[in-house]
């Protein structure tokens, strides 16, 4: 099994602090930014940072949908990591100062994959699905946060 990684980033025209706030609120903000390919949110414990521990179904394709229970925890300052109770995922984002009044988001996730032919094509193909995927939330998030 080979690790599986996407990776995508944005420039939001908000401060650090602000948009790592906003991701950090699963009660709040972050609910409201989540694309259509997410379904079933809940929030289950917690809701604000370290300690949440939320629930969500991601529909990366017609046919693969993934049924998730992340921890969320801040290991440092700029970084939300949730760890997927139901698989190896885990996405992190880290927000980062990028000059007066802007901060950059970058959000990673990785997993192991599968063997084989069907190993070769999630390596292929679900990072750059799971890249748009996360592009559209931060979409969403920079227009919330650029009101």
């Amino acid at each position: 099994m080979a690790q599986v990684e996407a990776t995508t980033e944005r420039i939001v025209a908000a401060d650090a602090e602000t948009v790592f706030d906003a991701l950090a609120e699963y009660s709040g903000t972050r609910a409201k930014v989540m694309p259509e390919q997410f379904s079933e949110y809940e929030v289950r414990e917690g809701g604000d940072g370290e300690g949440t521990l939320v629930h969500w179904k991601l529909q990366a394709t017609s046919k693969r949908v993934r049924d998730c229970l992340l921890e969320v925890t801040e290991p440092t300052d700029g970084e939300l990591v949730e760890k997927d109770r139901n698989s190896s995922m885990v996405t992190t984002w880290r927000v980062t100062p990028a000059g007066e009044g802007k901060s950059r988001v970058v959000v990673t996730t990785v997993w192991d994959g599968a063997g084989g032919i069907g190993g070769f094509f999630e390596r292929t193909f679900a990072p750059k699905g799971l890249a748009r995927i996360y592009d559209a939330l931060l979409d969403k998030l920079a227009t919330e946060l650029e009101k």
